[in-house]
């Protein structure tokens, strides 16, 4: 199983009238931590583009169970349970002060750029992942 976590603050501009978490920014919320979670290896989504492999969002889903306020700062901890192949799973889990706020899940698709038909994992993407999944 693969773990990443990530912290951010909510932004004044991220709240709605209420002073609740706007609820469609925790879909920016789980993108962020996608895209943390690859660079902290040393590899980015630009370069897995310019290796001809998009990855859109095939599902999203979440599952609020306390608002995240202006200025809170949010744990997001995200998994990965099983060993991409065409698509990927991340699990998300947002945390304040320890406390769960929230849950989530995506599924991404991998899709060769050129001809829009999906793929398998890229090359660059699976030598990161892989070892968290390899049995030992």
């Amino acid at each position: 199983m693969y773990l990443f976590e990530h912290k951010l603050r909510v932004r004044y501009a991220e709240t709605d009238q209420m002073g609740y978490c706007y609820y469609g920014n925790y879909s920016t919320y789980y993108e962020v931590a996608r895209v943390e979670s690859i660079r902290s290896h040393g590899l980015s989504y630009k370069k897995i583009e310019e290796e001809g492999v998009i990855m859109p969002v095939f599902e999203n889903h979440s599952k609020f169970f306390r608002p995240a306020l202006y200025d809170d700062e949010l744990l997001i901890r995200l998994s990965i349970h099983e060993k991409p192949g065409v698509k990927i799973k991340y699990h998300y889990e947002i945390f304040k002060e320890e406390v769960l706020i929230h849950k989530g899940y995506t599924v991404l698709v991998f899709v060769n750029k050129a001809s829009g038909k999906p793929c398998q994992i890229p090359p660059l993407l699976a030598d990161v992942l892989n070892p968290f999944f390899d049995e030992v």
